[in-house]
């Protein structure tokens, strides 16, 4: 019985112990829950602040207000910055498009020296008479004679053919009988109409090499020689000595001849003489370039002086001795002498079996 007691009591303080301990373990948490709920969820009265007074003496340097001064002080150093790294952006501009510019310019002028320096040669050619590209500018005369060939074709006039053909020049033509009839006007002497009566009068084409101030003078002539077929070929401006004279002067002496003729006339020149028959290899091939052919004689004689004309019986037989296939035959307007037997010459050859043939 006691021991049933014994054991009831202890059971009794188990359990009173334990609801002390649950008592204690339910009180600290309580306090942690209020710990961490916020003390007062309304909204507490704003307390008005006293502010001290301050002087004007007292108040500081800096107003309110000034933060947006310096603000835009900042900002207004901050845009002369910009203004600034903008004039040297401006600055540099220039600078860039002045190297550009110099640098086109060094190229243009690279250009223009390595054209100088290209036309240079050809300038020299002429001018100082010195061997440029191959082309030698040695004075020459041409005046044919001496020995001829079984065809009683001058030796000389070939073998100038074979030497200098391949820059379009003429000493004499194809080895067929064939007669090509020239004249050199420089001046008008009272016979070229009479000349050109006979050639119409005859069906004979000729060529009629002519200066610029005999072209000026002498419209009426010029006009018929194109209206009746005949060839009117460029004999120069002035009628100097191609070899003394320089590239660019050789050129004008062509050009300005061929120019007026084209403007006054409509006519094309294609045809050159040289004045004299003075020539270089350089001035034939300037010719070549300015597209011209160069037409030079196989036969001339001594017609040209005026009050010294050969007996025309000793200028026939000259002209006919002299005769050859393919001849290029020189003669000048300004003889008396040449006139009066012009028809009869044209009608001795043609008995011979020769044809007298226009130019191409």
């Amino acid at each position: 019985m006691s021991d049933r007691k014994e054991r009831c009591g202890n059971q009794m303080k188990k359990m009173i112990s334990m609801i002390l301990t649950a008592a204690l373990l339910l009180t600290a948490f309580t306090g942690c829950s209020r710990e961490a709920e916020p003390q007062n969820t309304q909204p507490e009265p704003p307390v008005e602040q006293s502010v001290p007074e301050v002087s004007e003496e007292e108040q500081p340097e800096v107003q309110p207000d000034e933060q947006g001064e310096s603000q835009e002080r900042n900002d207004s150093l901050s845009g002369e910055k910009e203004d600034e790294a903008g004039d040297e952006l401006s600055m540099e501009k220039p600078s860039e498009q002045e190297e550009a510019e110099e640098t086109n310019q060094s190229e243009e002028q690279q250009k223009e020296e390595s054209t100088e320096q290209s036309a240079q040669p050809q300038s020299e050619v002429v001018t100082e008479q010195t061997s440029v590209q191959g082309l030698d500018t040695t004075k020459l005369g041409w005046g044919p004679g001496g020995p001829v060939d079984e065809d009683n074709r001058p030796s000389g006039a070939t073998s100038y053919q074979e030497k200098y053909g391949q820059y379009g020049a003429d000493f004499i033509r194809e080895n067929e009988k064939k007669i090509y009839l020239t004249f050199d006007e420089g001046y008008e002497n009272g016979y070229t109409g009479a000349i050109l009566d006979v050639l119409l009068e005859k069906q004979v084409p000729a060529v009629f090499f002519v200066t610029m101030p005999y072209v000026k003078s002498e419209p009426e002539l010029i006009q018929r020689m194109i209206d009746e077929g005949h060839i009117v070929g460029n004999h120069s401006v002035n009628h100097p000595s191609f070899p003394e004279i320089s590239t660019e002067e050789c050129k004008s002496e062509v050009m300005e001849l061929h120019d007026y003729m084209k403007e006054n006339y409509g006519y094309e020149m294609s045809l050159f003489r040289f004045p004299m028959g003075e020539f270089s290899e350089a001035d034939l091939s300037v010719l070549q370039q300015l597209g011209y052919k160069s037409v030079f004689w196989s036969f001339a004689y001594r017609d040209w002086l005026v009050d010294d004309q050969p007996d025309p019986q000793e200028a026939i037989q000259t002209i006919e001795s002299k005769c050859h296939p393919g001849a290029i035959y020189l003669l000048h307007a300004v003889s008396k002498t040449n006139t009066e037997i012009l028809g009869q010459v044209i009608d001795d050859l043609r008995a011979q079996g020769y044809t007298f043939c226009a130019y191409e």
